[in-house]
């Protein structure tokens, strides 16, 4: 059996998006969340995974919660710069796995630098 995954970064509408689309197209149960979710998953976001083939175009940020914490057998955390909303310390509490990747927030770049 496959682990289910949980992806948390702050707004969930980029890289926990990204990272959950190319671990559900591997054939993994995977979810993910914001700490403060943003309204909707980034434009760019959509365009750039279009272009490898996976439609997140109905994907919606989501709020972390408990519920989703218990779900998952490993916690990927992406990026956590924001003490205040990094849900990372928390996790480590309430978590048996977690992995925090520590990739920078592609917003605000341009595509080939993402």
């Amino acid at each position: 059996m496959k682990p289910r995954l949980l992806v948390v970064c702050v707004e969930n509408a980029g890289r926990s998006q990204i990272a959950k689309a190319i671990a559900k197209s591997l054939g993994y149960e995977a979810k993910s969340a914001g700490t403060i979710p943003a309204q909707k998953v980034h434009k760019t976001v959509v365009e750039v995974m279009k272009e490898i083939g996976i439609d997140i175009s109905k994907s919606r940020p989501k709020l972390l919660t408990n519920e989703m914490i218990n779900w998952a057998d490993l916690t990927v955390t992406m990026g956590c710069s924001v003490e205040d909303v990094c849900p990372a310390p928390l996790l480590a509490k309430m978590h048996r796995k977690l992995i925090e990747w520590n990739i920078e927030d592609p917003a605000g770049k341009p595509i080939e630098g993402r």
